[in-house]
């Protein structure tokens, strides 16, 4: 080896974060449009990954297909759930406090993950793949196959979500159901469907995330929940309601966790995130990409 194992070990957490922030910033994205588009801050997030992945285990056992193989089925079951959650949960609370929102999303979440243990137990499940533990020798660096994988199908998801929001009919319907919803739908845009379709958008996205890491985490009950909080810190550092925010705070964060975590130690990881999220708040209280406050 050329170089210094310092600075070997720098690069290759540089290379590992980046690879993790792409699926931060996927779900990150998708409590993002929620927010953007209600208002409202969706602390379920996690367990719909969750979800995500037992949808991709459940498919695998069913067609012995790898994870990759289940995309479409993901897409479908998440939006449906999606579909549902909107209709039992979060219809019934819009015109309601962010309060409701945040007991009822809490709520769900403890819901969620207890009743996927009532149905598959508290047993870890894997989904096997072939590639598992391939990696890719890049120089002196190793990139291991399934964070590779994951990282390029959730950065192309986050730009396909961006162009939608900015670039379609249905994304400024949506932009000006956030910006003005009576003004809105006196424009004669339907704001019900507008909010449906956010809750759609942003659980399809967090089960795709499920289904992208399988190969790299066990599936339990539980796999949401870290994650899950340092989707909901990307959200603020990035800007509420910025998905060019979220994307980029992902990154962010996970170079920062792996950083830590390699130069310093395993556990502590977590530290480095919420150093870069106080230093960010510190210096930007309203985010990297968050508007300030308007003064009349």
């Amino acid at each position: 080896m050329d170089m210094p194992i310092w600075l070997w070990k720098l690069v290759q957490s540089l290379i590992n974060g980046l690879l993790a922030g792409g699926v931060y910033a996927l779900v990150s994205v998708g409590i993002t449009i929620v927010y953007g588009v209600m208002k409202m801050v969706n602390f379920a997030m996690g367990e719909f990954l969750m979800l995500g992945m037992y949808v991709t285990w459940v498919g695998y056992n069913i067609t012995g297909w790898n994870n990759y193989m289940q995309f479409a089925l993901v897409i479908v079951v998440m939006a449906l759930i999606a579909y549902i959650t909107f209709k039992l949960c979060f219809r019934p609370l819009l015109g309601k406090d962010n309060t409701s929102f945040i007991l009822v999303t809490v709520g769900l979440s403890y819901f969620l993950m207890n009743l996927a243990q009532l149905i598959f137990s508290a047993n870890s499940q894997t989904v096997p793949s072939s590639i598992k533990s391939t990696a890719l020798a890049l120089g002196e660096f190793s990139v291991g196959l399934p964070r590779l994988i994951a990282f390029v199908v959730a950065i192309v998801l986050v730009l396909i979500v961006n162009f939608i929001m900015n670039k379609t009919l249905v994304g400024r319907a949506m932009r000006a159901t956030a910006e003005n919803t009576q003004v809105a739908q006196m424009l004669g845009i339907n704001s019900i469907m507008m909010y449906t379709l956010a809750i759609v958008i942003s659980i399809v996205l967090a089960g795709l995330a499920g289904m992208l890491v399988t190969p790299i985490y066990y599936v339990n009950p539980q796999a949401g929940t870290i994650l899950k909080t340092t989707a909901l810190m990307i959200v603020v550092l990035g800007g509420l309601g910025d998905i060019k925010g979220a994307m980029i705070g992902g990154l962010m964060v996970g170079v920062m966790e792996a950083i830590f975590a390699t130069m310093l130690a395993p556990e502590l990881g977590p530290a480095g995130i919420f150093i870069l999220f106080l230093l960010v708040l510190y210096l930007r209280p309203q985010g990297l990409f968050g508007k300030g406050a308007r003064i009349a």
